[in-house]
């Protein structure tokens, strides 16, 4: 699944829903849900890791929809030429 059909599916189930949150409201559970994917690092829960990333991808995408962000271009441009600061991949900013 490429980026752009991920956030489109996440707009399919929640975008109604979220959309009316707002914003704010829709960043609280953003971070709740990082903060549920932080305590999974922590225990390196392994079982839960996979889960926790998934939901923290789905809220980003959320943002990003409420916003009128499409999250695969936005990445594309910012990261295609690799580093934004130094352009060079792996970076050499150090």
């Amino acid at each position: 699944m490429e980026i752009r059909e991920f956030q489109e599916k996440i707009e399919e189930i929640y975008f109604e829903r979220d959309s009316a949150r707002g914003l704010a409201g829709t960043h609280m559970w953003f971070a709740e849900e990082v903060g549920e994917l932080t305590r999974a690092l922590r225990r390196d829960d392994r079982d839960g890791l996979e889960g926790e990333f998934a939901d923290v991808f789905a809220w980003l995408s959320t943002l990003a929809s409420i916003s009128k962000i499409d999250l695969e271009e936005a990445v594309r441009k910012k990261y295609e030429g690799g580093c934004p600061r130094c352009a060079k991949t792996p970076c050499a900013c150090g």
